[in-house]
């Protein structure tokens, strides 16, 4: 119900943003968050029945790219970073059918700052969880680099 409540929010927020002289460009905003909608719930089935096979296969290969340090998450982390991304997914995916259907360009830079958004929205849960969990216990188990680290990643978040 959350996907369906946030893609709500987003539909209203897309619409209102349309100016009254441009009804068709309202509408492909609605046609868009529609698609995103349907869009969202079948990437959350997906996920859903992907993260078994893929969360296995990473827990037990770890990570080549990070060195194999790995970070365990919690259920609920875990289900509110994929849900956040799924959106995410979907709205991207309802921009391209805006692309397709050569949509108003306001509608679609409306639809581009949403996005943008919500990436910063999980960055933000993200670098959260990795400074109360991962720096917490690397600086406690006497590793300082992490700081630096951590700056760096800060760093290129805020280009």
């Amino acid at each position: 119900m959350d996907i369906i409540k946030d893609t709500d929010v987003t539909t209203a927020n897309a619409v209102t943003a349309a100016t009254a002289d441009d009804a068709v460009g309202a509408a492909d905003t609605a046609v868009a968050a529609d698609m995103i909608a349907d869009t969202v719930a079948d990437a959350a089935d997906a996920a859903t029945a992907d993260a078994a096979d893929s969360d296995a296969a990473a827990d037990a290969a770890g990570c080549a790219a990070c060195g194999g340090r790995t970070t365990a998450r919690g259920d609920d982390e875990r289900r509110s970073l994929r849900n956040r991304l799924s959106r995410i997914e979907g709205q991207i995916r309802g921009i391209i059918g805006m692309i397709d259907r050569d949509a108003y360009c306001n509608d679609i830079l409306i639809q581009s700052a949403a996005v943008s958004a919500a990436m910063n929205a999980f960055n933000r849960q993200l670098v959260a969880s990795h400074i109360r969990h991962c720096i917490v216990r690397e600086i406690r188990a006497g590793d300082d680099a992490v700081i630096d680290e951590l700056i760096d990643t800060l760093g290129k978040l805020m280009k």
